[in-house]
């Protein structure tokens, strides 16, 4: 693997995209600060002018993945308007392709073991992101009567849910599973059957 350069004064900005490199590679948890150094062509003491550890690291990238995704979901959404389907429908689809797009990004943001918690910065980037698809699901849910209305954080919390199965499961290439079927008829399918149970979307004829 090759060492990436960095212009002067964004070493931080280096070493957050080395580790990226050596999360997707390597995963969260396979690669050390030297590592880190080493692809960002500095020496290892630079890192800690900069992160505390390995797992300041990999926070600042889970923050600068919950910003990117935040403004891809806030993007679906607002091109899907003015339906409220479109857009609920289209911030679902954004999930699947942040993961396949970002892969070193959602796992810094899911699956490092970094609580959302470490900072009030990335507590706030992570409610953004989640912030868009409640907004969608609260749209959508209007249609539904209120004495039949689920909360809108329940709402979006199944789809979240469902979103991440299939990307956990069929979309990132998980030994040992396999679908006859692409991860985004799964998750279009996946979310359609719920819509309909609610009511939202007519059922098949």
């Amino acid at each position: 693997m090759p060492k990436r350069g960095y212009h002067h004064g964004n070493l931080r900005q280096a070493l957050v995209d080395a580790a990226l490199e050596l999360i997707e590679l390597k995963g969260p948890t396979g690669f050390t600060l030297s590592e880190a150094a080493k692809q960002a062509g500095v020496t290892p003491a630079a890192v800690y002018r900069h992160f505390e550890g390995r797992e300041d690291l990999i926070a600042e990238a889970a923050l600068q993945g919950y910003e990117i995704f935040a403004d891809l979901m806030d993007y679906a959404y607002q091109s899907g308007q003015p339906s409220a389907l479109a857009a609920f429908e289209a911030t679902g689809r954004a999930y699947l392709a942040f993961a396949r797009k970002h892969p070193g990004h959602y796992i810094s943001m899911f699956e490092s073991g970094i609580s959302i918690n470490r900072t009030p910065e990335l507590a706030a980037a992570a409610n953004r992101a989640n912030g868009v698809l409640e907004k969608a699901a609260a749209d959508l849910s209007q249609h539904i009567p209120a004495d039949k209305r689920p909360p809108a954080s329940m709402f979006s919390a199944h789809i979240w849910a469902m979103s991440h199965g299939v990307v956990e499961l069929f979309a990132r290439n998980s030994p040992g599973r396999a679908s006859p079927f692409p991860p985004e008829d799964l998750l279009e399918s996946g979310i359609g059957i719920y819509l309909r149970g609610l009511g939202l979307v007519e059922p098949d004829r």
